[in-house]
């Protein structure tokens, strides 16, 4: 099962990809990234997406049980976030993991070269494949 370099690579595959990332969304960090930054800071990428998630996951309006954290081991109560720019399709994806499920993928797609749907399927494949630990 692939760590978070393979499953980066993975994400870098997708076409059109521009630029892919682990991130935690409680504390803002990378937990690793490749490609460009679509912010020109991985970093500086890492924690507006995570504030983009917090808010979405602890808002309550988007989740099916109102804003509670997932249950350890069990699914987020988002599946993934989609922002579109005139140029760009920003994905996020969260990860179920044994722990606190406070990590997801984001996936940065250059509009013109990449396919939305498909990306959100590989997301999905490589985010479910992705061994943290």
């Amino acid at each position: 099962m692939p760590g978070i370099d393979e499953s980066l690579l993975d994400a870098m595959r997708v076409t059109g990809a521009r630029g892919a990332s682990v991130v935690d969304w409680i504390s803002g960090l990378s937990l690793g990234a490749v490609g460009e930054a679509s912010s020109g800071d991985h970093e500086v990428t890492a924690t507006e997406t995570a504030e983009f998630a917090r808010s979405a996951l602890e808002g309550g309006a988007f989740t099916r049980n109102g804003g509670d954290p997932a249950t350890p081991g069990g699914p987020p109560p988002v599946e993934d976030l989609v922002v579109t720019t005139p140029d760009s399709y920003h994905v996020i994806r969260f990860i179920a993991t044994p722990f606190d499920s406070s990590v997801f993928l984001h996936l940065w797609l250059d509009r013109a070269a990449g396919n939305l749907a498909l990306a959100r399927i590989r997301l999905a494949e490589t985010a479910d494949r992705l061994v943290l630990g």
